[in-house]
């Protein structure tokens, strides 16, 4: 997500400097107008608005706060963070406290793949302060709109709910191709009488050209939100199927259509 938010930014006229673990994915935006830097500190030296867009926790600790290199000390006074990467709300709080006093944050994980990044459609779940919303709000504009959800913390816990919706629908749905598998009932004429009711959201999640959410990283997503709500059966099971999809890169959407295929014995 990263790259494609670069570089729509770049098109809406900001400048941008680039920092990423792996150091041809920024080489590729130089053309585009970017420029990079060798270290996180370097990147965020002379920004009035810094982002982070990583994978987990562990990245974003290490890209702000790793002993050489670290973000967190050269960030220029009054700069804004804003945290959009998924994680947990305990570890956004977390970062919040440990960032210097004079520096504005955010957290403001996005709804929404690759193609909405493209097209600047982004959902961006806010949680902060109404003077630092106010501040990003040129550059959140660019990528997306704002849905204010509260404090620092609210951004990421609205993530994990609105993800834990995906996952548990797309599980849903397939289990329920698998019951029409298995009575004889045509796969896309099930989908198409399916796409009126409760399951249309997931159906147009699982047919969605252009989608990409790994399913490792839904995985893990459904993984934070049960460890805000461990007693949730249906989200554990979804956890469960995802972590054992072969294909760990594939979007979540293959989890639609790895079913265990009931019997006509065990109706």
């Amino acid at each position: 997500m990263g790259t494609p938010m670069a570089r729509r930014l770049l098109a809406a006229g900001h400048r941008v400097k680039v920092w990423n673990r792996r150091p041809a994915r920024a080489a590729a935006l130089v053309t585009q107008g970017a420029d990079v830097a060798a270290t996180p500190a370097e990147a965020v030296a002379d920004a009035d608005v810094v982002i982070t867009m990583l994978t987990d926790a562990a990245a974003v600790e290490a890209a702000l706060f790793q002993t050489e290199g670290g973000a967190a000390g050269s960030l220029r006074p009054g700069a804004v963070v804003l945290q959009m990467s998924t994680i947990g709300p305990d570890e956004v709080r977390e970062v919040a406290a440990r960032l210097p006093e004079d520096i504005s944050f955010l957290d403001a994980p996005v709804g929404g793949s690759v193609g909405a990044v493209e097209a600047g459609t982004l959902t961006i779940f806010v949680g902060g302060s109404d003077e630092a919303a106010e501040r990003a709000e040129p550059v959140l504009r660019a990528l997306g709109t704002m849905r204010r959800c509260g404090p620092i913390g609210a951004g990421a816990a609205m993530k994990l709910v609105v993800n834990t919706a995906m996952v548990t629908a797309l599980g849903a749905l397939r289990d329920t191709l698998a019951v029409a598998e298995a009575a004889g009932v045509d796969r896309a004429t099930a989908l198409d009488a399916l796409a009126a009711g409760p399951l249309g959201g997931a159906i147009a999640r699982a047919t969605a050209t252009g989608a990409s959410f790994a399913v490792s990283l839904a995985a893990k997503d459904a993984r934070l939100a049960l460890r805000e709500a461990p007693q949730t059966p249906v989200l554990a099971a979804a956890e469960q199927l995802l972590r054992a999809l072969p294909d760990q890169d594939a979007d979540v959407a293959a989890l639609t259509s790895s079913t265990t295929h009931l019997t006509k014995e065990t109706k």
